[in-house]
C-alpha cells in the first residue's frame, strides 16, 4: 500500500527524509495529532498483550485504523514506534507528578519514591516492559532522536524529585543535578534490562537504584 502523503503536512517532509518519527509538534493538524494518538495507543496494547514480538507495523496499523504506509511515514520502522511509546510513558508519568509535592525527608528518597513509583508501574505489565526495553536496547543512530526524547523526559521526572517539597518554582536544575539524573537513568535503565531478561529480581532493582541514588546524592 502506498503511502498516504495527505495525511502529513508538508512542513514534515524535512523530518521525512531524515527516518525520524513525527511528534505531536511536527504534524500540523487535529486529526494528524490524534491519529498519531492512535497509534502509539495500539502500539502500547499489542505489546502489553505479547511484548516485543507482537508489536508488527501491519497489526499496529489495522489497530489503529490506519493505512501501512501512513504508519511507516509517521514512525519509520518498529523500534523508531517503541522507543517513541516509552517516551511518551515517561512524559505522562512526569506530568502525573507535575507540581506536586513529592514526599522524603531529602533528595535520595524524593528521587527513590519516585522510581519506586515507576518501576512498580512498570513491572506490574511485563509485557510492555519487554517491548519497550528490548526496542531501547536495539536502538541505533538512526533512532537517535527518540532516545533523546527518553532521556528528556526521563530527566524530567528525576529533576522533579530535587526540587525542594512545597517549591515548585525553583530554579531549573543545575548542570550538576542534570548530570546525576543522567547517571542515575543510566542505571535505572540498565536495572530494567537485567529485570526483563531474568538477570535480577525486582527487588533487587529497587536495591541496585537505592545504592546508586545515595552514592549520587549523598
Amino acid at each position: 500500500m502506498s503511502p498516504d502523503v495527505s495525511t502529513v503536512s508538508p512542513n514534515v517532509s524535512a523530518n521525512v527524509n531524515a527516518a525520524s518519527s513525527l511528534t505531536h509538534e511536527d504534524l500540523g493538524s487535529a486529526a494528524q495529532r490524534a491519529r498519531h494518538t492512535r497509534i502509539l495507543d495500539a502500539t502500547i496494547a499489542l505489546a502489553s498483550q505479547g511484548g516485543f514480538d507482537a508489536v508488527q507495523m501491519r497489526a499496529v496499523a489495522e489497530r489503529a485504523d490506519v493505512a501501512l504506509g501512513t504508519l511507516y511515514r509517521y514512525f519509520p520502522s518498529k523500534i523508531h514506534l517503541l522507543v517513541s511509546a516509552l517516551a511518551r510513558e515517561f512524559e505522562r508519568a512526569a506530568l502525573t507528578i507535575g507540581d506536586k509535592p513529592i514526599p522524603g525527608d531529602d533528595q535520595a528518597d524524593r528521587v527513590m519514591f519516585v522510581l519506586g513509583r515507576a518501576t512498580a508501574t512498570l513491572q506490574r505489565d511485563p509485557h510492555l516492559t519487554e517491548a519497550l526495553t528490548r526496542a531501547f536496547m536495539f536502538a541505533d543512530a538512526s533512532v537517535a532522536d527518540e532516545s533523546k526524547a527518553v532521556g528528556r523526559h526521563v530527566t524530567r521526572l528525576l529533576a522533579q524529585a530535587l526540587q525542594e517539597p512545597g517549591r515548585p518554582g525553583e530554579p531549573a536544575p543545575t548542570d550538576e543535578q542534570l548530570a546525576i539524573t543522567k547517571v542515575i537513568a543510566d542505571v535505572w535503565l540498565a536495572s530494567l534490562v537485567q529485570w526483563v531478561t531474568g538477570r535480577a529480581t525486582a527487588d533487587e532493582v529497587t536495591g541496585s537504584l537505592d545504592v546508586a541514588v545515595r552514592l549520587l546524592l549523598r
